[in-house]
């Protein structure tokens, strides 16, 4: 098995990244057939990114804050575990962000996140497949978070978890002052959501496609990419779906 390896800036990803390509060698990423990613979640959001040109999968390794994306780290026996890992498909959305200064597309594989830039809150307008759904959300941010990323920002912001196979995307407000209740929604995966900036001088919005920031934005048009599914590669017992389940239970 051909293996290359991607490390985030932390020193401890760094320094892993030179025990392993010294263990194991170093195919690049041209030739690989599975890249192996040393960091955090942040990183891995990365490393699939770039694999949207090919499609290849990913097993990652923790070295950095988080990783709930990630496998433990171990260097013993790498070849053996990638081989043995097992497979979860995740989709991206698109974000279509038009500013006054033009459109700018990113893809996200967590959550796409519109957020206020100052103290005054956004004003918002929420439609979906077309249809007007609210004609006026205050609050701090919105949010379209995959089943991957349900766990992640949407959950601290009071949003639903997804188990990884549904077929759902959720939409959920970051401290909505108006309407107050408004808990946010479920939506079938082929949804199109668009979120229209409301006062766009007054009150100015930045759009977020995982750690990616777009500023300034007058509207975004956010929905599933079917084209851009990529494999994520987990230990057996460590898979995503697990992960996810034990999240609702934990305290």
């Amino acid at each position: 098995m051909k293996l290359a390896f991607t490390a985030s800036a932390r020193p401890e990803a760094q320094e892993a990244l030179r025990r392993l390509r010294h263990r194991y060698g170093e195919a690049g990423e041209a030739d690989a057939d599975v890249i192996v990613a040393l960091g955090g979640d942040g990183h891995i959001l990365d490393t699939l990114r770039a694999r949207l040109r090919d499609r290849k999968s990913v097993y990652g390794m923790h070295r950095g804050t988080i990783g709930f994306l990630m496998n433990e780290y171990a260097e013993d026996n790498l070849e053996e575990r990638v081989a043995g890992a097992e497979p979860v498909r995740i989709r991206a959305l698109v974000a279509h962000c038009e500013t006054a200064a033009g459109a700018v597309e990113e893809r996200a594989f967590n959550e796409v996140s519109l957020l206020r830039q100052t103290a005054q809150s956004a004003k918002l307008r929420i439609s979906v497949d077309g249809a007007e759904r609210m004609s006026e959300l205050l609050c701090d941010g919105v949010m379209v978070a995959t089943p991957a990323g349900s766990t992640a920002y949407n959950f601290s912001a009071h949003g639903p978890i997804l188990p990884i196979d549904s077929r759902l995307l959720a939409l959920t407000p970051i401290s909505a002052f108006r309407p107050r209740r408004w808990r946010g929604a479920l939506l079938p995966h082929r949804a199109h959501v668009r979120i229209e900036v409301l006062e766009p001088q007054r009150r100015p919005v930045s759009a977020a496609a995982d750690n990616l920031e777009t500023r300034d934005v007058l509207a975004v048009d956010i929905h599933e990419d079917p084209l851009a599914a990529l494999t994520l590669l987990f230990d057996p017992g460590h898979a995503l779906d697990e992960r996810i389940l034990r999240e609702q239970f934990s305290v």
